[in-house]
This record gives C-alpha cells, sequence and structure tokens, in this order.
C-alpha cells in the first residue's frame, strides 16, 4: 500500500507539472519513465508515465501526435528496464541523453508525418527541416530531462539505502 500510495503521488505531480506554467518540454515524463524502469516492477514502468500523460493530457487536451509521445516513452521506460543491472553515474547520464534523443526523434518525426505538407514538405528535406525547427525544443527537454533524472535518481537511491538499512537493523534486532 505504502507503494502505491508513493506511485499515485507521483502520477499526479508528473501531470500537475505539465498544466502548471513551465519552458517547452520542461517536464519530469521522462525521468519517471526512466527511473520507472530501472526501480518499479516492470508494469509500473510503463504505468506510471502513461497516467500521468493520460491525466494531463484529458484536461489540456488529446492530440494526434499522442501515440508518438507515449510510445517515445515507453521506449524510455525500456532504456530503464534495460538499465537496472548496469546502473551507474555514467550509465544514468547516457540512458536521460539517449532518452531525450529517442523523444526528439520520434515525436518530430510524428509532427512531420501527420502534417499536411504545407509546413514540413513530404520529403527527407521536409523531415530535415522538421527536426532543425525543434532544436530549440530540444535543449530544454534535455535540460529538463536531466534536472529531474538527477532529482529522481537521487531521490530514489537515498530511499533505496535508507531502507536496506532499515531492514538490515531490523534483522540483528534480539527477537
Amino acid at each position: 500500500m505504502k507503494h502505491l500510495s508513493f506511485m499515485i503521488v507521483v502520477v499526479v505531480a508528473a501531470a500537475l507539472s505539465r498544466l502548471l506554467p513551465h519552458p517547452p518540454n520542461f517536464t519530469p515524463i521522462a525521468a519517471i519513465a526512466l527511473a520507472g524502469g530501472v526501480y518499479f516492477d516492470r508494469r509500473w514502468a510503463l504505468v506510471i508515465p502513461t497516467a500521468a500523460l493520460f491525466l494531463s493530457d484529458a484536461l489540456i487536451g488529446f492530440h494526434g501526435l499522442m501515440p508518438f509521445v507515449y510510445g517515445s516513452f515507453a521506449a524510455i521506460a525500456a532504456i530503464g528496464i534495460w538499465l537496472r543491472s548496469r546502473k551507474s553515474v555514467a550509465m544514468v547520464a547516457g540512458a536521460t541523453l539517449s532518452g531525450s534523443i529517442l523523444f526528439f526523434v520520434i515525436t518530430n518525426f510524428g509532427v512531420w508525418f501527420l502534417a499536411d505538407g504545407t509546413i514540413y514538405p513530404k520529403s527527407l528535406a521536409g523531415l530535415g527541416a522538421c527536426y532543425v525547427a525543434a532544436l530549440p525544443f530540444f535543449r530544454t527537454s534535455l535540460l529538463g530531462d536531466a534536472v529531474y533524472t538527477a532529482i529522481l535518481f537521487g531521490i530514489l537511491e537515498v530511499a533505496l539505502r535508507m531502507s536496506q538499512r532499515t531492514e538490515r537493523a531490523a534483522e540483528h534486532q534480539p527477537s
């Protein structure tokens, strides 16, 4: 029950972060997906970011890019699951960068793919122009992912170590 309460708090906080004023793409969703893959049961790794996105999208408005956005966060959660047995500062930093790039590539492909061809022609040049136009958003996305990942992984590592100490102390207590 304690873990369920924590996960509900994470979902609500993440949804609120998308509703409050913030720089474009500067949200904790990617960090939550990555950390979820590392620290939580696999099903929760996907449920938590999806629930946060769905809750906030229900208030902000649903849109055609949702499959690309949700799919990119599912891929980031999969990176987290892969990272689970390889966790180090360098690996988390690399996974954060990989997740940011993945989100950028997938979602901006979606922008180009779903567009009617007037802004970005349906060609490699049009796709390239779409990616170039999105670079300022990538900067804030990468910065947000780095900040939120550092905070979230730091909190979860401290909580994990405190929990392990408490368990060890309880094992050594006389009955």
